[in-house]
């Protein structure tokens, strides 16, 4: 029972008690959006542009750096081979400067002594040449 204006004993009034409606009133409140105003939209599309554009500067700093990294290691890799290859080249000189002498007394080669060799051309006593 329901307290009305500070007294319990009034009853209730027969249409709250005997459930005559068969349904229910509901409402439903539609709220329409308004449209963007064609400043804001701008804005939005300028400021996504300008994302999209640093992206795009950033991807393509990360590819300078990707291709000269690439391009250091293929340099360090060439001069490995080179440096092997001086190696091969400094062994085969000492192989060589070591068969010189041997060679060339094969080929006829002759020590010279101590005293230098002198050659005259000409008939003159002092052995000037003149």
């Amino acid at each position: 029972m329901a307290y009305t204006r500070g007294n319990l004993a009034v009853q209730e009034k027969a249409q709250q008690r005997s459930p005559q409606r068969r349904y229910r009133e509901t409402t439903k409140v539609v709220t329409r959006r308004k449209e963007l105003p064609i400043r804001e939209k701008l804005l939005y599309l300028m400021t996504v542009i300008g994302v999209i554009a640093v992206m795009v500067l950033l991807a393509g700093r990360y590819a300078q750096i990707y291709q000269l990294n690439a391009s250091i290691h293929n340099k360090e890799i060439a001069i490995s081979e080179l440096k092997t290859s001086i190696g091969e080249l400094k062994v085969q000189k000492e192989r060589l400067e070591n068969q010189i002498v041997s060679t060339a007394k094969e080929q006829g080669y002759i020590e010279p002594t101590k005293e230098p060799i002198r050659i005259f051309t000409g008939t003159a006593a002092d052995g000037t040449g003149n």
